[in-house]
């Protein structure tokens, strides 16, 4: 017992400040990941607008020749 509190009750407090640290490290690592799966989705949706693009205008070199 320290200062008349038993020991099991600082351990109850420590794993409380535990689990709060870990919950914010598992919501970064989320946060991280669906930013990443953003940029990549963002990635091949310009790449499918480019791809788009460059078609029309190779139909429109087309049309007008």
């Amino acid at each position: 017992m320290i200062l008349g509190v038993p020991w099991w009750v600082f351990m109850f407090i420590f794993f409380i400040f535990f689990s709060g640290y870990m919950s914010f490290r598992a919501l970064m690592a989320e946060k991280k990941l669906e930013k990443q799966y953003i940029e990549t989705q963002g990635q091949i949706y310009m790449d499918r607008m480019e791809q788009e693009r460059s078609k029309r205008k190779d139909n429109k070199e087309l049309i007008s020749e």
